[in-house]
This record gives C-alpha cells, structure tokens and sequence, in this order.
C-alpha cells in the first residue's frame, strides 16, 4: 500500500525535517484553527490549541499509525483533546461535542471536514471562482472564526450585506462543487 503525501510528510517530521512540519502546518492551520475556535469559543485558546497540536507532532507525542486510519482523522482528535486539556485547565465549561460536530446549521462534523481536506485542491478552486469581496468574507467567517458582526466592522460594510455575501457565496460554492462532482473532479 503506497503511503498518502500526508504520512510522508509525517515520517519526514519524525526524522527531523523541519520543511515538513512547515507543510502539515500549511495544510491544516487554517481548518483545525477554525475547528478549534468554533469548539473553545475563544481565539487565544484556539491559537494555543492549534501550536500544541504542533508541538506534539514535532516531538513525536501520540504517534500517527497509517494502518489505524486517516491521518486527518488523527489530527483533529489530537487538536480535539488539546483543546479539551487547556479548557479543563481553565476550569472553563465544555462545549459539548454535539454542537461542536453540527459547528453552525449545516456545517458538516469534523469527520466530513477531514474527508474534504482530502479534497482541498478542489475546494480551494472553488472558492477562487467567488467574488474577492465574497472570498475575503467567507476566509474571515470560516477560517477566521470572525462573527458577522466583526466582518461587518472590520470591511466597513452593513451586516446585512455580510449575511447576503456569504449566503450567495455558499450558493455559489455549493453549485461550483456540484458540478465539479459530476464532472468527475472529486474521486469518490
């Protein structure tokens, strides 16, 4: 079985490549960010979170085994216990994972977030198909974690318009990778 780029990369960190750290990092900085602000609720400990993750996979804490399932997968359960540990020490009360799966309405779990990491290449041409003003707003929503309010703040725009670009944005994006799935872009 042909290892994926991800465990590659991972084998290169544990043998001290610090290019490959920088490439996971890459990869998934922006989604485990989102996926640990939405879970914390707090963007400190979401960032904190987010270099604990790191910092286990540079010193080789909780090690990744390819034959015991996705590498993605393994990575959002360690972000998950990360931010599980800095709440407790906070004495802060959990989000329960329920909310946190269903994230906002019609936000997949985070095993469908994995499973789309998988596919980021189609996903990030997607996403360049949208307006730069529908694409600034939903980088500051998503990956963000800014409320709608601060998007509105920080463009210097309505909150309605706010509301309206990303939810034409998300119309967009929907039928974007529509027809990207029945043009066989996406291998099932």
């Amino acid at each position: 079985m042909e290892k994926s780029t991800d465990a590659l990369l991972y084998s290169q960190v544990r043998s001290g490549n610090k290019e490959a750290l920088e490439s996971l990092y890459d990869r998934y900085e922006k989604i485990l960010f989102s996926f640990l602000y939405k879970m914390t609720g707090e963007r400190d400990l979401a960032e904190e979170a987010l270099q604990e993750v790191f910092i286990k996979v540079w010193r080789g804490k909780g090690e990744y085994d390819e034959s015991k399932g996705k590498f993605t997968s393994w990575l959002f359960r360690m972000a998950q216990n990360a931010a599980v540990d800095l709440i407790r020490k906070q004495k802060k009360p959990l989000v329960p994972m329920d909310e946190v799966a269903e994230m906002e309405s019609g936000e997949p779990a985070v095993e469908t977030l994995a499973e789309w990491q998988d596919k980021k290449e189609q996903v990030a041409s997607a996403v360049s198909a949208l307006s730069e003003e529908q694409q600034t707003i939903i980088n500051l929503f998503y990956f963000k974690g800014h409320t709608h309010e601060a998007i509105a703040d920080l463009c210097g725009i309505p909150l309605g318009t706010v509301k309206s670009r990303i939810r034409l944005a998300l119309k967009k994006l929907k039928k974007t990778l529509q027809a990207m799935q029945e043009r066989g872009a996406f291998d099932e």
